[in-house]
């Protein structure tokens, strides 16, 4: 997972947030690599759930600074003015699950994508987490449970992701008199939304470039572009408290 893999998928997440109080909002994106050959259900699973727009306008509904933040749920959207929504927002899905998908290859590395799941193993549906920092307690081999999978690393944008994490929630309602605290524990007090979710690319090597020196492409530049050149990151893999099972498509 450290280093990119030549022919995997590439997503991007395009996100809007604002990071703190009387703060703008922000815009960006955070792009990530999907291991395909190592977890090919899961990754084809979100590939396809993106492409139909299905993660389009959904807000984070739980975060946890040096923890994870969690989305993917369409019952978590806003309903006229913000933090109003669906009451089933945390616990909707998109009917189809996956079987847990584990490989010696993937773990819980600091940018990791994961699937967030219920008391059972092969509940995964629609909703995912990236791990704001290493969470090893996660893995399967820390746990006395099946663990949970992951599918794919963070390559660009992890500032957005430690951003968001960050963000004032629901659990420390700190602010402005007019600020209400949304409903459901960790919710972001400021709405951060996926304005969009999709495919851009496949890992490539340029021509020119080995894999020492691949840079991240701006697909912006390449309409259409199905070859993306993702730069080497190095992720942090030490440390990790054991976590206890949170139920309902959520991870702890």
């Amino acid at each position: 997972m450290d280093d990119p893999v030549v022919g995997q998928a590439v997503l991007a997440i395009d996100v809007s947030y604002v990071a703190e109080h009387d703060s703008g909002r922000v815009q960006g994106r955070i792009v990530i690599e999907l291991f395909e050959t190592w977890v090919p259900v899961t990754s084809e699973h979100i590939i396809e759930l993106a492409d139909s727009g299905f993660y389009d306008g959904v807000f984070f509904h739980r975060v946890i600074d040096d923890f994870v933040t969690q989305s993917g749920d369409p019952e978590c959207r806003t309903s006229g003015v913000y933090p109003a929504t669906s009451p089933m927002c945390g616990s909707g899905g998109s009917g189809q699950t996956v079987p847990l998908e584990h490989d010696e290859n993937m773990s819980h590395i600091d940018g990791a994508i994961g699937m967030a799941r219920d008391i059972d193993p092969d509940s995964a549906d629609s909703q995912w987490y990236i791990c704001d920092g290493p969470q090893h307690g996660l893995d399967p081999e820390n746990r006395d449970d099946e663990g949970y999978a992951t599918f794919g690393v963070v390559r660009d944008g992890m500032s957005h992701v430690r951003a968001i994490a960050a963000t004032p929630t629901s659990n420390a309602p700190l602010g402005p008199d007019q600020l209400s605290a949304p409903l459901g524990p960790d919710r972001p007090l400021h709405e951060a939304t996926v304005v969009r979710m999709s495919l851009i690319g496949v890992v490539g090597i340029d021509v020119d470039s080995s894999l020492d020196s691949l840079t991240v492409a701006d697909s912006t530049t390449w309409p259409g572009a199905r070859f993306v050149s993702l730069g080497l990151a190095t992720l942090a893999m030490a440390g990790a408290a054991l976590l206890a099972f949170r139920p309902k498509d959520s991870i702890e």
